[in-house]
């Protein structure tokens, strides 16, 4: 049984962090959920709905996945210490850090990512790859796996980089039952990327 944190912040992306939750969720004998946030209690997305963090930062601790979403809410948590401090603690106990979207660049503001490959959303990619020089921002990439650093492409990408991670922990049969299970055409292919050429980066 791993452990997941589930990360919100007001202003996070609904699919980013519901997408891979809903992958994990189907094997509920292999993960176990929590939402976490700065303080405990209703935490609202950058689409309105809100969602309600269990723990607080200071209350968590031995969690094995960390899932960091993005949205809007990220231009502001770049500077909020307490959510840099809370990754830097939560990655010195998790066999996993992963990302989707924007989250990438709350990894990288904390250190997380100096010197590892990386991505992030295409449509946000001037902001978010000028978030750190430390990091090897990869411009064509559905996600990117390095060490045990997950970070995927803006919003749906996070489920596919979630199943390729299923698959990583406990095998490509697995992976696929809960891609079938959902009616969801997962794409395998990391460097899959049709969405860096429409904003124009390669």
């Amino acid at each position: 049984m791993r452990r997941i944190a589930a990360v919100l912040f007001p202003g996070f992306e609904l699919l980013d962090l519901y997408g891979p939750l809903e992958m994990f969720g189907m094997q509920r004998e292999d993960f176990a959920i929590t939402l976490v946030a700065e303080s405990a209690g209703p935490v609202a997305s950058g689409a309105g709905p809100q969602s309600l963090a269990e723990l607080a930062f200071e209350d968590c601790s031995g969690f094995d996945i960390v899932l960091v979403p993005g949205g809007p809410g990220t231009r502001r948590e770049i500077d909020n210490q307490a959510m840099l401090d809370f990754l830097l603690k939560a990655n010195a106990e998790a066999e996993i850090m992963a990302s989707v979207c924007t989250g990438a660049v709350l990894l990288a503001r904390s250190g997380l990512l100096d010197g590892h490959r990386a991505t992030t959303n295409k449509a946000a990619w001037a902001w978010a790859s000028s978030s750190s020089e430390a990091v090897s921002w990869q411009a064509k990439a559905r996600w990117v796996q390095d060490g045990p650093y997950w970070t995927s492409s803006g919003v749906a990408a996070g489920i596919d980089m979630t199943l390729a991670l299923i698959a990583a922990l406990h095998g490509d049969k697995r992976a696929e039952d809960i891609a079938t299970y959902a009616e969801y055409d997962w794409h395998r292919d990391a460097d899959w990327d049709p969405f860096a050429a429409v904003h124009g980066l390669v």
